[in-house]
């Protein structure tokens, strides 16, 4: 009895060590962190040193697309780590498994996107997507949408429409403007100066906002009428959240350049960009080397995102993903909830007020309910779980974010 006391003990002071030692050592991106400790994940739950397990649905920012430590992901990385792992910078050798993914990328997505090019990241990807347009237009000018969220690094913020998360960091990119999202009267001012519009095809931080009927064919229209590129950020949506495994095919279009991440490797960090070939060739000469990444298209990282793709493509999931929306919508029905925006497996549920939804958000996580809010727009609570969460389970999570709303 006493060895089972003092074991308890010595992991509780542990545990708490770990906790500090998170908040003295590891950078932070706010001054109010959860700093949640984390023993192992599996499937929809994440299991806390504390000894509880907590049912996700957040899907780690929509980027664990099959839930936690899913088999046939961790076998690929296992499988992979066994040969080989970085050989030589991107673009250099043939390694069986980025190949591999961006072949089956190429089957899977419609004419004319044809190649990718693999890079760390979707932000880096923003990146990449921004030079190549402007390198096979020949064009400076770059149009994008106001509360679009494109990443962090200097070009994808240049890019981003939030001026409040921008501020600090200017001077970005220059020639960089920002139209209305759904606001048909804004295309005009797409010229033939345009290198290229970047769009979210749902906007994420913005509350998850769905593009309007035709929206996006007009748009596409005024790119082609201009000679501008039209790169879609599919980031988040993209990998089936949307029941589509990208959700511009829900919309009638195919975007000249698609940027990919987060639930392409399923819980590993990855970006990627694709266009025609005509297109991307652009950056192998004048100059060569036109983006250079050392660990894009990494072999370990490709094999998870194969491995995610392939289980995406052949499970059925994304077949589910409507009447999982609908259950979602029917189950969520209370006086506090004003709407709930969103397409899929990507719902924004509006609480009202930003210091509420904070309130609802940690009163759920003491329930044993893992949900988050949005970037720019915190009255919204992001409901993004895995594409493999059950029925029951949406069923159990709603039960409680139902049970904080009547109680608080």
């Amino acid at each position: 009895m006493f060895n089972e006391c003092f074991l308890a003990l010595l992991k509780f002071f542990n545990i708490m060590e770990m906790q500090q030692d998170f908040f003295i050592y590891q950078a932070q991106t706010t001054k109010f962190a959860a700093g949640f400790e984390v023993e192992r994940a599996e499937g929809s739950y994440i299991f806390g040193t504390d000894g509880k397990k907590y049912l996700d649905f957040v899907a780690g920012v929509s980027a664990n697309t099959l839930g936690h430590s899913h088999p046939k992901i961790v076998n690929a990385i296992k499988e992979q780590a066994e040969k080989y792992l970085h050989v030589m910078v991107y673009g250099e050798y043939a390694q069986e498994k980025p190949v591999a993914l961006c072949k089956l990328l190429a089957e899977s997505t419609p004419d004319p996107l044809e190649i990718t090019y693999l890079v760390n990241s979707g932000a880096e990807a923003i990146d990449g997507s921004l030079k190549l347009a402007k390198r096979y237009t020949g064009r400076e000018e770059i149009v994008s949408f106001k509360n679009s969220y494109h990443g962090n690094t200097h070009g994808a913020l240049s890019v981003s429409g939030n001026e409040t998360h921008k501020r600090e960091f200017r001077p970005l990119l220059p020639m960089v403007s920002f139209i209305e999202f759904n606001n048909e009267n804004d295309l005009d001012k797409i010229t033939e100066k345009t290198a290229c519009v970047i769009m979210e095809t749902i906007q994420g931080a913005a509350g998850f906002l769905v593009p309007d009927r035709d929206y996006l064919i007009n748009l596409k229209k005024r790119c082609e009428e201009v000679g501008a590129l039209l790169i879609l950020d599919e980031i988040q949506p993209g990998f089936g959240r949307t029941g589509k495994l990208f959700s511009f095919e829900h919309f009638g279009i195919v975007p000249d350049i698609l940027v990919m991440g987060k639930g392409m490797g399923g819980g590993v960090p990855v970006g990627a960009f694709m266009s025609s070939i005509k297109i991307m060739d652009t950056l192998t000469y004048s100059p060569k080397l036109g983006h250079i990444t050392t660990f894009g298209g990494n072999p370990l990282i490709a094999a998870s995102s194969y491995a995610t793709l392939k289980e995406v493509l052949e499970s059925g999931l994304m077949d589910e993903v409507a009447e999982k929306e609908k259950l979602y919508r029917e189950l969520l029905v209370h006086p506090k909830i004003k709407n709930i925006n969103g397409k899929g497996l990507m719902l924004a549920v509006n609480l009202g007020a930003p210091e509420y939804t904070l309130e609802v958000a940690k009163k759920c996580m003491e329930k044993g309910l893992i949900v988050f809010w949005q970037l720019y727009r915190n009255e919204y609570l992001r409901i993004s779980p895995p594409l493999t969460i059950s029925k029951e389970e949406i069923t159990e999570g709603c039960q409680i974010i139902l049970e904080v709303l009547n109680e608080n």
